[in-house]
């Protein structure tokens, strides 16, 4: 894809499967579920994502997320569920997302659409006691 999607692109149901890697060794695990996208406005679409997390040493839970997607010009502000910023990219090839610095934690991100329709979206923590990569796939 050598244009930026746009929201469009995005709308509807998508197959999600996660695998978290724990670089201290404390607990691994795997996410897998959906994430849905749903147009809430012009160019801004509201995320919500549903599944099951297995950890190492735990039992299976659910978990779920949700945040706010707009689209402004070629970039996406990716806000949280409550309307604080989180972090923003382009939907593009690869593309760097803005840093996001949590109290004593710092996440970066990473995106690759160019195997769109399929795309990753690979985050890296980094605190006093958090060192993990999450790696996102997202399929139709």
């Amino acid at each position: 894809m050598t244009r930026p999607l746009i929201a469009d692109d995005f709308v509807g149901e998508w197959q999600l499967d996660r695998l978290i890697a724990d670089r201290t060794g404390a607990q691994s695990g795997t996410f897998k579920g959906q994430a849905d996208f749903r147009a809430t406005g012009d160019d801004t679409l509201a995320y919500d994502e549903t599944g099951l997390l297995t950890l190492d040493h735990g039992p299976v839970l659910t978990a779920t997320r949700r945040y706010v997607w707009a689209f402004e010009g070629p970039r996406v502000l990716v806000a949280f569920e409550d309307g604080r910023a989180f972090h923003a990219f382009t939907p593009q090839g690869h593309a760097a997302g803005t840093d996001h610095p949590c109290a004593d934690d710092f996440y970066t991100v990473r995106y690759d659409f160019t195997a769109w329709p399929r795309w990753t979206a690979s985050w890296t923590v980094k605190g006093p006691r958090k060192d993990y990569v999450a790696t996102s796939v997202y399929e139709r």
